[in-house]
């Protein structure tokens, strides 16, 4: 049996644990995307944001940027008795906000990867977490992503919720020692960082 993250006891968790989760990730559809779902999860579970992952794509037009920047009041209203997504008036609207705040941070910075990798140097930190109970909830890094975001008027990226995030697209890689994705995720760090240097 593949051994795994602790946390994947699901089928759904596990195939995101092993083809997404911890994977260095610099495409700003898909980092934006993640903002956005780490977000909708505050107070529920991942598993429950992955099951609606679908929903969340025809909603908010597959979380292209300048889509949803564009989003008027009258296009959310549908979206507060949509099933598909969690209906939550604040966590619809932060989409909007975020994504018009994405697009200032792209203007200013060249791109959203450039901003938020910028945390870490451009660089995945590699954490050697013995059991995933051991992992942070929070870290100096991600408080100051989170504030660099609110400073942006970004809605729903607490210190958490931004923990969360860098975790989910590579920026860490919080994968136990003993997961099979542990060496493959700190791999494709490295890769990335010979790139920028090449």
């Amino acid at each position: 049996m593949t051994q795994r993250c602790t946390w994947a006891t699901s089928e759904a968790l596990a195939h995101y644990h092993d083809t997404e989760w911890g994977v260095p990730s610099r495409d700003d559809q898909h980092l934006f995307e993640m903002l956005v779902l780490e977000g909708a999860q505050a107070g529920l579970s991942w598993s429950t944001i992955l099951n609606k992952r679908e929903g969340y794509r025809r909603a908010f037009a597959n979380f292209d940027i300048d889509t949803v920047a564009h989003f008027t009041p009258k296009q959310l209203e549908p979206l507060m008795l949509d099933a598909s997504i969690v209906r939550n008036r604040a966590k619809i609207e932060s989409a909007v906000v975020n994504a018009r705040a994405v697009q200032q941070i792209q203007a200013e910075h060249g791109s959203l990867a450039n901003f938020v990798w910028s945390f870490v140097d451009q660089t995945p930190i590699q954490n050697a977490l013995t059991s995933y109970q051991h992992a942070p909830a929070s870290t100096e890094i991600s408080d100051a992503l989170s504030k660099a975001l609110k400073k942006y008027g970004c809605k729903f990226v607490g210190t958490t919720i931004c923990y969360a995030f860098m975790q989910a697209v590579g920026m860490v890689n919080d994968h136990q020692t003993d997961c099979v994705r542990h060496a493959q995720c700190a791999a494709l760090g490295k890769k990335g960082r010979k790139r920028k240097a090449g």
